[in-house]
Protein backbone atom coordinates (compact mmCIF):
# COMPACT_ATOMS: atom_id res chain seq x y z
CA UNK A 1 0.00 0.00 0.00
CA UNK A 2 1.40 3.56 -1.20
CA UNK A 3 0.17 6.64 0.50
CA UNK A 4 -2.29 7.59 -2.19
CA UNK A 5 -4.63 4.19 -1.46
CA UNK A 6 -4.19 4.77 2.94
CA UNK A 7 -5.14 8.91 2.12
CA UNK A 8 -8.05 7.42 -0.23
CA UNK A 9 -8.74 3.96 2.31
CA UNK A 10 -8.99 6.66 5.12
CA UNK A 11 -11.48 8.51 2.87
CA UNK A 12 -13.50 5.68 2.04
CA UNK A 13 -13.55 4.98 5.71
CA UNK A 14 -14.96 8.02 6.88
CA UNK A 15 -17.58 7.71 4.38
CA UNK A 16 -18.42 4.23 6.05
CA UNK A 17 -18.25 5.94 9.76
CA UNK A 18 -20.62 8.43 8.86
CA UNK A 19 -23.62 5.82 7.55
CA UNK A 20 -22.59 3.74 10.85
CA UNK A 21 -23.13 7.11 13.34
CA UNK A 22 -26.61 7.66 13.97
CA UNK A 23 -28.34 11.03 12.18
CA UNK A 24 -28.98 12.86 14.72
CA UNK A 25 -26.02 14.83 16.50
CA UNK A 26 -22.29 14.76 15.26
CA UNK A 27 -23.18 13.85 11.55
CA UNK A 28 -25.18 17.54 11.76
CA UNK A 29 -22.23 18.77 12.25
CA UNK A 30 -20.16 20.83 9.43
CA UNK A 31 -16.82 18.48 8.85
CA UNK A 32 -14.32 21.34 10.12
CA UNK A 33 -16.34 21.12 13.40
CA UNK A 34 -16.56 17.64 13.91
CA UNK A 35 -12.65 17.33 13.36
CA UNK A 36 -12.49 19.53 16.00
CA UNK A 37 -14.42 18.12 18.36
CA UNK A 38 -12.21 14.87 17.46
CA UNK A 39 -9.35 16.41 17.94
CA UNK A 40 -10.83 17.54 21.36
CA UNK A 41 -11.92 13.74 22.59
CA UNK A 42 -8.53 12.77 21.64
CA UNK A 43 -6.66 15.54 23.43
CA UNK A 44 -8.89 16.00 26.32
CA UNK A 45 -7.81 19.34 28.43
CA UNK A 46 -6.30 21.24 25.28
CA UNK A 47 -5.79 24.57 24.86
CA UNK A 48 -7.61 26.24 21.50
CA UNK A 49 -4.29 26.95 20.21
CA UNK A 50 -3.07 23.24 20.36
CA UNK A 51 -6.27 22.50 18.40
CA UNK A 52 -5.67 24.98 16.14
CA UNK A 53 -2.04 23.74 15.46
CA UNK A 54 -3.13 19.94 15.66
CA UNK A 55 -6.20 20.71 13.38
CA UNK A 56 -4.85 23.22 10.46
CA UNK A 57 -7.73 25.40 11.23
CA UNK A 58 -7.73 29.02 11.83
CA UNK A 59 -7.97 29.91 15.40
CA UNK A 60 -10.79 32.06 15.41
CA UNK A 61 -12.68 29.74 13.95
CA UNK A 62 -11.57 26.85 16.50
CA UNK A 63 -12.15 29.29 19.12
CA UNK A 64 -15.86 30.18 17.89
CA UNK A 65 -16.51 26.01 17.01
CA UNK A 66 -15.49 25.72 20.98
CA UNK A 67 -17.74 28.15 21.99
CA UNK A 68 -20.55 26.73 20.20
CA UNK A 69 -19.87 23.70 21.07
CA UNK A 70 -19.45 24.17 24.61
CA UNK A 71 -23.04 25.95 24.65
CA UNK A 72 -24.57 22.85 23.11
CA UNK A 73 -23.00 20.70 26.24
CA UNK A 74 -20.61 19.06 23.90
CA UNK A 75 -17.35 20.23 25.66
CA UNK A 76 -16.67 22.14 29.26
CA UNK A 77 -14.06 24.78 29.66
CA UNK A 78 -11.49 25.57 32.17
CA UNK A 79 -9.16 28.43 32.80
CA UNK A 80 -5.37 26.42 32.60
CA UNK A 81 -4.03 26.52 36.41
CA UNK A 82 -0.93 26.86 35.04
CA UNK A 83 -1.16 29.67 32.56
CA UNK A 84 -4.29 31.47 33.73
CA UNK A 85 -4.11 33.33 30.05
CA UNK A 86 -5.46 30.06 28.35
CA UNK A 87 -8.84 28.09 28.49
CA UNK A 88 -8.49 24.07 28.51
CA UNK A 89 -11.24 22.22 26.37
CA UNK A 90 -12.58 18.83 27.37
CA UNK A 91 -15.42 16.92 26.35
CA UNK A 92 -18.58 17.24 28.99
CA UNK A 93 -19.33 13.92 31.20
CA UNK A 94 -22.38 14.18 29.86
CA UNK A 95 -21.73 13.83 26.27
CA UNK A 96 -18.86 11.10 27.31
CA UNK A 97 -21.87 9.04 28.47
CA UNK A 98 -24.15 10.01 25.68
CA UNK A 99 -21.29 8.47 23.25
CA UNK A 100 -21.10 5.58 25.27
CA UNK A 101 -24.63 4.19 24.53
CA UNK A 102 -24.24 5.12 20.88
CA UNK A 103 -21.10 3.39 20.22
CA UNK A 104 -22.08 0.31 21.04
CA UNK A 105 -24.20 0.24 17.96
CA UNK A 106 -22.85 -2.37 15.29
CA UNK A 107 -20.80 -1.12 11.72
CA UNK A 108 -22.01 -4.00 10.28
CA UNK A 109 -24.73 -2.96 8.28
CA UNK A 110 -22.58 -0.37 7.00
CA UNK A 111 -19.96 -2.62 6.31
CA UNK A 112 -21.98 -4.50 4.26
CA UNK A 113 -23.35 -1.34 2.35
CA UNK A 114 -20.11 -0.46 1.70
CA UNK A 115 -18.75 -4.11 0.60
CA UNK A 116 -21.75 -4.40 -1.80
CA UNK A 117 -22.49 -8.20 0.64
CA UNK A 118 -24.55 -9.64 2.83
CA UNK A 119 -21.68 -12.56 3.28
CA UNK A 120 -21.53 -12.53 7.28
CA UNK A 121 -18.25 -13.87 6.87
CA UNK A 122 -16.47 -11.01 4.50
CA UNK A 123 -18.66 -8.42 6.94
CA UNK A 124 -16.99 -10.13 9.98
CA UNK A 125 -13.61 -10.40 8.71
CA UNK A 126 -13.61 -6.87 7.62
CA UNK A 127 -14.76 -5.64 10.68
CA UNK A 128 -11.98 -7.12 12.79
CA UNK A 129 -9.60 -6.18 10.60
CA UNK A 130 -10.33 -2.48 11.27
CA UNK A 131 -10.90 -3.34 15.21
CA UNK A 132 -7.04 -4.32 14.55
CA UNK A 133 -6.52 -1.06 13.50
CA UNK A 134 -8.31 0.94 15.51
CA UNK A 135 -6.41 -1.07 18.59
CA UNK A 136 -3.25 -0.26 17.27
CA UNK A 137 -3.57 2.80 16.23
CA UNK A 138 -5.43 5.53 18.34
CA UNK A 139 -3.49 7.17 20.66
CA UNK A 140 -3.69 5.01 23.63
CA UNK A 141 -2.78 2.05 21.74
CA UNK A 142 0.10 4.04 20.75
CA UNK A 143 0.79 5.37 24.00
CA UNK A 144 0.50 1.46 25.63
CA UNK A 145 3.34 0.43 22.04
CA UNK A 146 5.79 3.03 22.56
CA UNK A 147 5.86 2.26 26.54
CA UNK A 148 6.11 -1.93 25.42
CA UNK A 149 8.53 -0.37 22.79
CA UNK A 150 11.05 0.98 25.15
CA UNK A 151 10.66 -1.40 27.73
CA UNK A 152 11.86 -3.94 25.18
CA UNK A 153 14.64 -1.51 24.20
CA UNK A 154 15.80 -1.31 27.77
CA UNK A 155 16.12 -5.07 27.99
Amino acid sequence: MNGMELFILGRKLMKISEEAIPREGFRQLPTSVRSILMDVFEHPDTSVGEIAARTGFPQSHVSASVAKLRDEGAFVTAIDPADRRRTLVRRSPEVTKRAAQRVSLPIDGAIANALGTSDHMEIGLVVNALQLLFDRLTPEALVRLRAEAAMEESC
